[in-house]
């Protein structure tokens, strides 16, 4: 599967950022955890932003470049961002909804998902074995766009 696997704001300051809520690994560790467990026989491809409209254009690109299926931590933009869920609604992509720790269970504002209904699943709270996991349900979910 041709997988693309995005990630949004201050992704790229883990190991800094709040160590006690998403562990001192890095945004590189967590490039290579995911190559390591399932980068054979998938083609994946890494994306994180901190700009909404990036993250938009490259999920819209997706389409043209035949993504089989999308993986996003959306990260605040989760709790704000329609215009990413209209992105991931408007390309058919199948999506997966991933979080490294769990929304539901911290401050309120983060119990709202605009992207969690254009998506097939949210996985929450494992950690990086939740990106493994998403990945593991597109490719048992046999949707294609």
């Amino acid at each position: 599967m041709k997988i693309l696997i995005i990630n949004g704001p201050n992704m790229n300051m883990l190991g800094i950022r709040e160590p006690q809520i998403y562990g001192k690994d890095t945004y590189e560790d967590l490039v290579d955890f995911i190559r390591n467990e399932k980068g054979e026989g998938n083609q994946l491809e890494f994306f994180q932003s901190n700009h909404e409209g990036d993250l938009v254009d490259r999920i819209q690109q997706a389409y043209f470049d035949g993504v089989d299926g999308i993986v996003i931590n959306p990260a605040a933009y989760t709790h704000t961002s329609v215009a990413i869920a209209d992105a991931v609604k408007a390309v058919g992509i199948p999506t997966v909804e991933v979080h490294i720790s769990d929304p539901d269970s911290r401050e309120e504002f983060r119990k709202i998902s605009y992207i969690r209904k254009a998506s097939l699943a949210t996985v929450a709270g494992r950690g990086f074995q939740g990106y493994i996991d998403a990945i593991e349900i597109l490719e048992k979910s046999g949707e294609t766009r």
